[in-house]
Formats: structure tokens, sequence, C-alpha cells
């Protein structure tokens, strides 16, 4: 990405002269002497572009660029195609998002052509959409990233088992369980050479490893190019580069490299076309040398001609590979916190779609809206290289509103097919009756707040029974929906009279109340300087250090040990009880006009929830906001969670990974052995341990990165930045909203944690009531709660049910599923295709942090 390059150079002088250096040649015709090197040394060289979504160009321009390379390597295929088969051109997609635009574009007989060409094997399909920050990924969206593979391999009839990525350094451990469904079995990772890579490229480059799933069950071949996604094209032209590469295998052999086949990507750079001399180099260099060999190939055949070689040899690394670049994505915090969620909606409603109208499910539209949400998580933000004095020069803007669109696009759609589901009826807000969904497995009790408009403030359950409510200060109507029931609804009749005032939630000062939960605010500072739990004889926020929990933290530039922190606070009592209680803290903050934070305990409920609002400042020089939570918990453990995983900072990354900030999907636990508490995150996707980070520039040398994460019971939740100076962007402005929870609890409980942080992103579903009433049936049953129902979604040809379930505690379990419904006629194991694979009889196992895909018929 943050380079363009072109090459003009002789390609046939180059190899020749580069490969000489190496040993002397043997040559087929002359007979000459032995080489001294005893290494027979096969180049594998892997064409394609690196595929950035803007950067270079608009992305509409961008479009058109790879259309245009993808005919012009169709016809170099045809051109070469009597050619020896080691010299034959092959080309690699790198990504399916160019595949499908060109798909989406072209007459149907150049998509024929396409077709077979990849059929033929002249064509190497790589199982991701896009080139994505994976850390921002949430877990059903890893799965959607590789949709497209499926779909586009079925059309041509093979199998997708490899994916490319370029530029991005760094992945989160739930990829290999994506790719495991998706049958991908290897991984050409290209990073970045020299911006901002950390120490990725020292630990892996030119060192293939089996990356183990999560589970334990499946693992990738994964391999780190020399010289990243952009080859040899990096070095220049002519001698220089005969010199480099000759350089590169000495380099090889000398550190003890102990395979004889070698990776090279074969790009000239971002968005730039084919090497189409690379043939006739490779023709002409065969038929007249032994070895080295060189040979044009698909990423999947390297792949496995190295496996077949060398797979006893491989060592095997479990962990999470901590990415880097994610922590741009602060910089648009706002649609980042929106992208978050509409991943989350979109589940939600493919859940519900599923349980209530699977016949019309509306599978292009999903796809389109999963599009959008993997578009934003694409790893390209925005143009190249910028100063904040011409940020606004239409070449940036234009890209931006693309950008943002993805984002804005994709709430929208999530927003459109949740609602879609229910049948057109009019506004909660004038309804008598209201219908609450639980979308997860188990059974849920919730705060449900009505519009301001909700007609009375009496709420009866199913039968009869008064529900506790409360009429709040901004005229919404909240009540207590206890044990909906999982995969399924109730109802809710509203009437008129006076709210059951039952409750003993209360509001003081700058302190709340409920029997579960106290909390005491800190006056000076906002923060909460107090939180305590029933059961629990401790403190649980740390005042020594002045932290607390929920502490604005403002960084200059990169000025780490003056952070500035919020003035002139004001804490009100916002709602007072005795179902609600909450306190309103508005302060001054450096950056923003004004920051506005939140705190809400509900009775019946054991947690507390925090809304903060930062009305951020324009700002263009750089900066880094974070919100601080110090736990008071002696000798505590802090667990991440992430897609289809759980680790611990530096115990389970594996070498490489990012120390400076960790990728979080929905919570954190701190925990010693009596007590802890989770941390929920809705809209923030990265965190600090410990203490704040703040990288200007490029950040090049591997030493100036953090290299050892010691145990700390302190994160920051790292919400705004615009330290990049380039892709991401340089400012940003106006209200976002930053949402947590906080769970206290006893020992530590890894299922009950997943479900916590599954509840505060995946929020029980209110409709107008129209029609007949849910049946308060749960759709299905699992019969442990060590595994949880991670999606449902009607299949693609709308004949089945794809469920997905997950081994949330960690421990290997078998579950049935207790249908109540429908009466399934076969279950089957399936896949990312959603093809049956296998007949389930009886209960399904599931490994710990194991994913298990259903097909229901």
């Amino acid at each position: 990405m943050t380079r363009r390059f072109s090459v003009a150079v002789s390609l046939i002088t180059f190899l020749a002269a580069a490969l000489s250096c190496v040993q002397p040649a043997v040559s087929q015709q002359d007979g000459q002497a032995a080489p001294k090197s005893s290494r027979k040394w096969v180049l594998y060289l892997l064409p394609h572009s690196h595929v950035d979504i803007g950067y270079t160009h608009v992305q509409t321009e961008v479009a058109r660029i790879h259309r245009q390379v993808i005919e012009t390597a169709l016809d170099l295929c045809r051109k070469t195609a009597d050619y020896p088969p080691e010299a034959r051109f092959k080309w690699n997609v790198e990504v399916l998002w160019a595949v499908d635009s060109y798909l989406r574009e072209s007459p149907p007989e150049k998509q024929q052509q396409l077709v077979d060409a990849v059929r033929a094997g002249q064509f190497g399909l790589d199982a991701f959409y896009g080139n994505e920050l994976t850390g921002l990924c949430r877990p059903e969206e890893l799965l959607r990233m590789m949709q497209w593979g499926a779909s586009i391999g079925r059309r041509c009839g093979v199998k997708v088992d490899s994916a490319m990525t370029s530029d991005v350094p760094g992945f989160t451990w739930g990829l290999v369980s994506a790719m495991a469904q998706a049958g991908v079995k290897y991984f050409s990772m290209g990073p970045n050479l020299d911006h901002r890579v950390g120490r990725t490229v020292t630990a892996w480059e030119d060192k293939p490893f089996y990356w183990v799933a999560p589970d334990g069950q499946h693992k990738v071949l994964c391999w780190t190019a020399h010289a990243g996604y952009a080859g040899w094209s990096l070095y220049g032209a002519g001698s220089k580069l005969a010199e480099r590469l000759s350089e590169c295998l000495a380099r090889l052999e000398k550190k003890g490299y102990p395979y004889d086949l070698v990776q090279l990507r074969w790009s000239l750079g971002d968005n730039q076309g084919l090497d189409a001399s690379l043939p006739d180099v490779v023709k002409e260099w065969n038929a007249t040398h032994e070895y080295p060999r060189l040979v044009i190939a698909t990423t999947a055949e390297m792949f496995r001609e190295f496996e077949r070689r060398y797979a006893d040899k491989i060592p095997v690394v479990r962990g999470d590979f901590t990415p880097y670049w994610e922590d741009g994505a602060a910089s648009s915090a706002r649609e980042t916190a929106l992208n978050r969620m509409a991943g989350e909606r979109l589940v939600q409603a493919e859940t519900l779609w599923a349980l209530l109208n699977p016949k019309e499910y509306p599978a292009r539209r999903f796809m389109e809206a999963w599009r959008n949400v993997l578009l934003y998580d694409e790893h390209t933000w925005g143009a190249r290289q910028y100063n904040v004095t011409d940020y606004d020069v239409p070449f940036i803007t234009d890209q931006w509103k693309i950008k943002q669109a993805f984002a804005l696009d994709g709430d929208a759609q999530s927003r459109s097919l949740l609602d879609a589901v229910f049948p057109v009826g009019g506004s909660v807000e004038t309804s008598d009756a209201v219908d609450v969904f639980n979308t997860s497995s188990w059974a849920r009790t919730d705060l449900v707040v009505l519009p301001g408009k909700a007609r009375g403030d009496v709420v009866t359950g199913p039968h009869g029974e008064a529900i506790p409510s409360q009429r709040l200060s901004t005229g919404e109507l909240a009540f207590l929906a206890k044990d909906v029931p999982p995969l399924a609804g109730r109802r809710y009749m509203i009437g008129l009279g006076k709210a059951d005032a039952k409750g003993e939630a209360k509001a003081q000062a700058a302190s709340l109340a409920t029997p579960f939960i106290s909390v005491q605010l800190d006056p000076g500072s906002g923060t909460i300087a107090s939180l305590r739990s029933a059961g629990i004889d401790a403190e649980l926020s740390d005042m020594k250090s002045g932290m607390g929990l929920n502490r604005y933290c403002y960084v200059v530039r990169d000025r780490l040990e003056e952070p500035l922190h919020e003035s002139r606070v004001k804490i009100a009592v916002q709602e007072s009880g005795p179902l609600v209680a909450s306190l309103r803290v508005e302060s001054d903050a450096p950056g923003c006009a004004n920051l506005t934070r939140d705190i809400r305990v509900v009775d019946g409920l054991d947690r507390v929830d925090i809304v903060n609002v930062l009305d951020k400042k324009e700002v263009r020089e750089k900066e880094g906001v974070h919100l601080g939570f110090a736990f008071n918990v002696p000798d505590g453990v802090m667990r991440i969670d992430i897609p289809w995983a759980v680790f611990r900072p530096e115990v389970d990354q594996i070498p490489g990974a990012c120390k400076e900030w960790l990728s979080v999907g929905r919570w954190v636990d701190v925990s010693n052995r009596n007590y802890g508490i989770t941390w929920a995150t809705l809209d923030a996707p990265i965190i600090e341990v410990g203490s704040l980070a703040a990288k200007l520039g490029k950040s090049e040398a591997p030493e100036s990165w953090r290299s050892r994460i010691g145990p700390s019971q302190t994160l920051y939740s790292y919400v705004m930045n615009n330290y990049w100076i380039t892709n991401y962007r340089a400012f940003q402005s106006g209200p976002t909203t930053f949402r947590y929870g906080l769970l206290p609890h006893k020992q530590y409980d890894l299922a009950a944690a997943q479900r916590f942080g599954i509840e505060c992103s995946q929020p029980l579903v209110v409709t107008r009531a129209v029609g007949a009433a849910p049946s308060g049936r749960p759709f299905f049953e699992l019969d442990t709660p060590d595994v949880i129902v991670a999606s449902i979604k009607p299949s693609e040809d709308r004949k089945a049910l794809i469920v997905r379930v997950f081994g949330a505690a960690g421990r290997p379990a078998n579950a049935t599923l207790r249908w109540a419904e429908i009466s399934p006629r076969t279950i089957w194991l399936s896949n990312l295709a959603e093809e049956p694979v296998a007949a389930v009889e009886g209960a399904v196992h599931v490994p710990a942090f194991g994913l298990v895909t259903l097909r229901v018929e």
C-alpha cells in the first residue's frame, strides 16, 4: 500500500545473472560441471497484482483497472498455452473482490472465459474477498469473507483451498477456524515491508509454519514471502536486481533455510498490471539449465508441492497473530462502530428470518449487506500519502466518501433487513403491544426501552402479570423483559396507568445502587472510583493511580507520559429509579467540544452500563484518545475475546504478534482465583494493556515496537487517533458514542463471559405486535450450556437451515439439539458452502472452541 511501483526490467538478463551468481548453472546442452552447491533450488513465481480498493485511484477506477488486468492475464494465458508447463502463464487473483467485479460487469462470454481459465488451472482463485483487517471482523464476518470463494469456486467447478493476502501484517487467530470451515488449507502472507509492521517480517519471513486453529483440530499452512507482496520489483532494475536476488538465495542458505523450494511473489505493486515477459524468461531459462528451476504457479500449486515435500519438517504454531494495522480504524471511530454493530445486527436478522420466514429469505440482499461490512473492514481506507494541508483535495475526499458509504450502507441495510422480517403494521411508538425476541440460544433477561410516544406506562406479560417499568426522563418507556426463552419471542401489553413501581435501583448525588451493584463516582474526574458487587468482598475499581474506571485520557502526539484528562466535571442524577438509575457526567475534555458519560444500573440486572459520547473537535495535529479502566483484581489474569477464540496477552500470542495494541471482539475478562470482572465493548475494537501507546509515521524499526506485555489488570480502550501518514483519516469530528458493560462475578466462567459479550452486542429485538402472539416456545434448545448457537440462517438454496454451534466454554462437549417448532428430516455436518457432508445421528461433538456448521433439512 505504501508504495506504487513501476518496473522496466529485462527479466531474462536479470534472472540469468542472478541465479548464476548463486551457483554455476548445469546446462542441459553443454554438460557444465556440477554446481558448487548441492541445493536443487526450485523458485515458484506467483504472479499477482496487489489489490488496494482505493489508495492509488478512486475505488471505481480501481475496479476498472483490475477488470482490465484480468482480461490481459486471460490473453497471456491463451498465448502461452503451448509453452512448457512450468513456463505457461498463470494468474493469482490475490482476493476475490476483483473477480466479483469482473463477473458483475462483464458480458456472459467474457465471464465464461474466466470460468474456463479457472477450470484449466490458469487462474488461481484465492479465498478471501479482500485484504481484510481481520482484527476488526465479527465472528460471522470472517466466514462471510470466504463466502464468495465458495460460490465462485462452485460456479467454476473447483475447490478453493488457498488464500493470499498482501500488505496487512498480522491476523486474528479465529481466521484459522474460518479458513477451516471454508476448506482453505494454505495461506500465503505478503506483508508490507516497512510501514508499521512491527516484528512481523523479522519473525516469519521465509519461515513456513502450520497455524493450529483454536480448537486444536485444524491447521493451515502459512508462509510469509520474502520481500513481502511486491517481490523483486521493490529493488530497482538490471544488475542491482540480479545482485539482490543472489544475495537472497545466499542468505537463505547461510541461515540454514531447510527447504529447496522458494516462494517469490511476482507483483509489480499496488493496482498494477502484470509482467508479460515472465513466461519467456522461464521458458528460456529452463530450456538451458537444470537447476535452479523456475515455475510459474498458482498459490495452491506451490503450497501443495511444498507440503508434499516437507510436511514432516514444518513447525507447528498455536496462538494469536495479533495484527498491527487495525489501530488505523480509530481514525474514523464513528463509522467503525457502525460497522461493528451492522455485522452483529445481520446475524440477528438472519436468525429471525430463519425462525419466522425462511422461505422468503432475501439471500441477495444479505449478501450485499455483508459485502459492505467487509469492504469497510478491508485495509484500504483512503488515498496515498498526504499531509494535513492538502487533505481536502478531491482525490482524498472522494475516496473517503466511498469508504464511509460502506459503513453507512451496511448499517442501513442491516436495519432494513431486520425490519423486513416482521409484518408491516405501524410503529412501536403507537402500539398497545410489542413482541420481544431473543436471538440467543439461552434464556435472557434484559432492559427494553420503547420510544417516547409509547401510549402508556403499564406493562403486562404474556400471562397478565405486572412487569416492572419506568417512564424515563427522556420520555422513553423502559421495562424489564425477564426470562425471554431462547430463539423465541414473547408479547408484552402496553396500557394506560401508573408504572409498576417495584424495584430498588437508586441514584444519589454521585452514587448508584441496586441489590446487586453499588457504584461511586469520583466528583473531581467523574470516573468510577468504587465498584462493588453482592457476594464479592472486594473493591473492583483501582483508584491508587487516579485512573479508576472510565477515565478520559488524551495524548498530544506521542507524549505518553503526559496524558491530559477531563476537567470542570458536573455530575447529575438522570434517572432516579426504581427500575433504572443513572448518573450523567458532563465535562470539558481536551480534543472535544464536550464529553458526556452516562453510568446506569438496572434493578434485576447484575451489570453496569456505560455510554460515553465524545463530541470531537477537528484536530489535525497528531493525537490519541483513550478511555482507561484500572481493575482492582490482585493477581488477576487478563483474557481477551476474539472471533472463535480467547487469548491471554503475551501467553497466547505467537512470535511477531503486536503488543502495542490488541484487537478485541466483544469482551475482556480480568479474574483471579476468587473473583473478577468482565468488560464488554460494543463500539471500539482496540485495547492497550497496562500502558498507552502511540506510533507516529512509519515506525519502521522492529526493535522500536513493544516486545513484551507484562501482567496487568489495567486496560485502555483505544478509541481515536490520527497517527498514520497515509491511507487513514487525518482528523475526525462530531459526536461519537462508545458503550461498555461491566459485569462483576465470582470465579471466572468462560461460557458466562461469552454470553455476556453477545448480550451486550446483540440486544433483545423489539417489534410492534401484529397478528398471533409468539408461542414462547424455543425454536430448539441445546442440552449443554458449554455450547452456544453462533448463528442461524436459511440456506442459500432455501431448502434447509444452516446452524453454527460453538464450543464457547473452552472444553469439548456433546450437544443435542432438541426441536420444538419443526421436526427435521435430516441433520448434516456441513461447511461454508452449505453442502451436506455427513449425516448426524444423535449428539453433535463440539471441540473446545470448535465451530461446527450443521445443515438442517
